[in-house]
């Protein structure tokens, strides 16, 4: 049972990371991106628009924290 919790658990690792709002947000984009396809709309360019937002946001984040301190 050990290995299928170390297996879980890296799978949780890699794909969260270190910050779950990342790992939502990209679950949120690629939803919405699926939701336009399937309207009809040619939504290639939605995704790669919200990884760079996120990654904004992320390092924005990081950076305020950073000066906290």
């Amino acid at each position: 049972m050990t290995w299928i919790r170390s297996f879980a658990m890296f799978w949780y690792d890699f794909i969260v990371g270190d910050d779950w709002r990342v790992a939502v947000g990209v679950v949120a984009g690629l939803a919405a991106t699926a939701a336009l396809v399937h309207a009809g709309v040619n939504a290639w360019w939605l995704l790669p628009v919200v990884v760079i937002a996120l990654l904004g946001l992320s390092l924005r984040r990081v950076v305020k924290a950073a000066q906290q301190n």
